[in-house]
């Protein structure tokens, strides 16, 4: 606990000092552009940027290029990220080869996107780039790879009646059981096996991104799960194993449901209303996810930002130190207590999607009741 406190310590003064010691000018009140940092740290992105250095005059970004993979109008074209210029042009875009430029972020067309300019028109070309997300995206899935494949590897190795394994290996065992026997059972029964590959990878591709979310430097500090696009396809393949595996008696239930018959016909209220119910479930599972942890990383990130804007609010040396020094204080707290709120937000965010998720597929195995 000592080594814990001394480390947390050297942390702190780490933070404190860190403003001014990268360089830039405390003598003189400058502006901090918070939206462009939580949407810079929240978008995806063609490069992944860690860090900058320096001052205004003396800029140093911190960057990962990432590999660009598109098909103009003069073919495939594969290159770095590298090769689209940090200085922007009278359109605020990035200028690259090829013709092609990135979008600035503020573009009412193609915001941040490449497009090829030909002719002074801007076509869309097809984009196969390894960006941000889809970097992240790997990462994870790597990483969830390791974590399932470790345990199974274990299960491969020894009998039913062998001492339950410790370490990483009894730690995974407990959590998929936990899982599965307090989750996935309880809502399926016996159907259960059937849909636990699913359900399982669900939960634990959710959680390990947002766990990685949380980390601010690479590997991690991707927004995946904060992404409309990835929980998007989570939602609708929930949807299509819904639908497609329901039974009779559940599509009875929707096209003629046990109501009063003015209800069904000839106006087709109740049907309206089911149909309208099949599309919100999995809209709610999209959204909550989505926003939630988007709002999480947006909360951090802004407790983070109070400490350069303190640095920065006055004209004077001594006023932005003292002010930045002791917001850094009570923001890195801040920081620290959301981070842990955040692991913990990560699990529950997580076991709801897999335990809605399992509720909805149960819901349509409905069995037609028999007197």
């Amino acid at each position: 606990m000592k080594r814990i406190k001394q480390l947390f310590f050297m942390l702190l003064v780490l933070f404190v000092a860190a403003p001014p010691a990268m360089g830039r000018d405390m003598s003189k009140k400058a502006n901090v552009d918070v939206k462009d940092i939580l949407w810079g740290h929240i978008k995806d992105s063609y490069e992944w940027h860690i860090t900058d250095f320096g001052d205004e005059n003396h800029h140093h970004p911190v960057v990962i290029h990432l590999p660009i993979i598109v098909k103009t109008s003069t073919g495939w074209h594969i290159f770095s990220s590298e090769q689209f210029s940090e200085e922007r042009d009278a359109n605020g875009d990035r200028p690259g080869p090829y013709n092609l430029v990135i979008k600035d972020s503020e573009s009412k067309d193609n915001p941040n996107k490449i497009v090829e300019k030909i002719s002074g028109q801007e076509i869309i070309p097809l984009d196969l780039s390894i960006t941000k997300t889809v970097c992240v995206l790997f990462i994870d899935a790597i990483i969830l790879l390791l974590i399932i494949l470790i345990p199974a590897r274990w299960c491969k190795k020894h009998k039913l009646d062998d001492p339950a394994p410790k370490g990483f290996t009894g730690l995974m065992h407990m959590f998929i059981m936990n899982i599965y026997d307090d989750v996935i059972k309880a809502c399926l029964g016996d159907e259960a096996p059937r849909y636990a590959p699913w359900l399982l990878t669900c939960f634990f591709f959710i959680f390990v991104a947002n766990i990685m979310g949380i980390v601010p430097f690479p590997p991690g500090g991707g927004n995946l799960t904060g992404n409309i696009a990835c929980t998007f396809f989570l939602g609708v393949s929930t949807f299509l194993i819904t639908n497609i595996t329901g039974t009779r008696t559940y599509w009875k239930e929707i096209f003629w449901p046990e109501v009063p018959t003015w209800l069904k016909l000839p106006v087709p209220l109740m049907q309206i209303i089911e149909i309208f119910g099949i599309f919100t479930k999995p809209l709610a599972l999209i959204i909550r996810l989505f926003a939630n942890m988007l709002a999480g990383h947006a909360i951090a990130l802004s407790f983070a930002a109070i400490i350069f804007i303190m640095f920065s609010i006055a004209d004077s040396v001594l006023v932005n130190w003292l002010a930045g020094s002791a917001m850094s204080v009570i923001s890195i707290a801040m920081s620290v207590f959301m981070m842990l709120l955040e692991v913990l937000v990560s699990y529950i965010q997580a076991l709801v999607f897999t335990m809605l998720s399992a509720v909805f597929i149960s819901l349509a195995h409905v069995r037609e009741h028999r007197a």
